[in-house]
């Protein structure tokens, strides 16, 4: 199935060109959240008459992707149109659309689908931890469980678990320069910085002070080494209003101990303190209401009259034009 909407729409699947095998909505849909991808889960929830497919029938619509079908033609066409602008947007919210498929939208089924739309936005947070000895082996898996990307930054290739590649969201960096990696974080980069080595510590935090875009810098050391620290910023002409960004001693203080579980845990209490500034008001304070019941609850019982529901009318211009110029198919019969 291909859908043309100004751009070349095609539905694959993340492994399709290695194994030729696509992913179904289900699989689709843990796929994109775990690489934190913003997507739009389309579900019919309503129908009467004759339609393609019956309720319950899903698909799954990220930004240049589609996985499964909810029956193709034109009434496809038109939900996966909206889900590109809820998209657009990325924003986490929840639709509900009612559409005609008869003379309304040129399918000779004929019958009415009302479809939920569900877009799950992008996640915006990114963490860079550079270190993967005992506290960032033990950090590593409590960040991979929270909506963030994360890249892990080390030297030695030995020091990675065998296992980390099972994080959807965790990017392992072998690298001569971790230093040199810091250029490359996007802006608002939350940072981690452990590493083995005293002196790797000081030139990864330095860089990150140089480009002052970061949303949150914290740096294992102790008391003397941060007090050596200071004093080498100070000497590189780093003003103090950056260095008091940082977060030295790293950690909540209510959380207490010296195990490597026990700083980890510590660890990523303050990165997830510090992250919820960066999520948009609705997503940080749970404002999203959603549907209401009462309009839901309409629908089901067939009640449109007094429902907020958008109901898609005549084909206009564009979407003929569009239609005319790639006919959408369903199992090789015309919609």
């Amino acid at each position: 199935m291909s859908i043309s909407d100004g751009n070349s729409f095609e539905q694959t699947s993340f492994f399709e060109e290695s194994s030729g095998y696509k992913l179904n909505w289900n699989q689709a849909s843990l796929n994109l959240s775990q690489q934190g991808k913003a997507f739009v889960l389309i579900t019919i929830i309503g129908v009467t008459g004759s339609t393609p497919r019956n309720s319950g029938t899903k698909m799954v619509v990220s930004k240049d992707q589609a996985f499964d079908t909810i029956g193709g033609g034109h009434l496809e066409y038109k939900a996966v149109k909206q889900a590109h602008k809820l998209l657009q947007e990325n924003k986490d919210c929840q639709l509900i659309e009612h559409f005609e498929l008869g003379s309304q939208l040129g399918q000779c089924c004929g019958g009415n689908a009302s479809i939920l739309f569900e877009c799950f936005a992008a996640n915006i947070v990114h963490i860079a931890v550079f270190g993967a000895g005992h506290v960032g082996q033990a950090l590593i898996p409590l960040l991979a469980g929270l909506p963030c990307h994360v890249t892990w930054v080390d030297n030695r290739e030995a020091q990675f678990p065998e296992n980390c590649e099972q994080y959807a969201n965790v990017t392992k960096l072998i690298t001569d320069d971790p230093a040199g990696e810091v250029s490359g974080m996007p802006s608002n980069t939350l940072n981690v910085v452990m590493t083995h080595n005293h002196q790797l510590d000081f030139d990864i935090s330095l860089a990150i002070l140089k480009r002052e875009d970061f949303h949150y810098l914290g740096l294992i050391a102790s008391d003397t080494k941060w007090r050596r620290f200071q004093q080498r910023y100070k000497h590189r002409e780093i003003p103090p209003p950056l260095i008091k960004r940082m977060n030295c001693p790293i950690g909540l203080e209510q959380v207490v101990g010296k195990l490597p579980m026990e700083v980890a845990i510590s660890v990523a209490g303050q990165i997830i303190e510090s992250y919820q500034a960066l999520l948009p008001n609705e997503q940080a304070q749970g404002k999203n209401k959603g549907i209401a019941w009462k309009e839901i609850k309409q629908l089901i019982s067939g009640d449109r009259t007094s429902v907020n529901l958008t109901t898609h009318s005549k084909n206009n211009s564009e979407d003929l034009a569009i239609m005319n110029d790639e006919v959408l198919t369903q199992d090789g019969a015309v919609k």
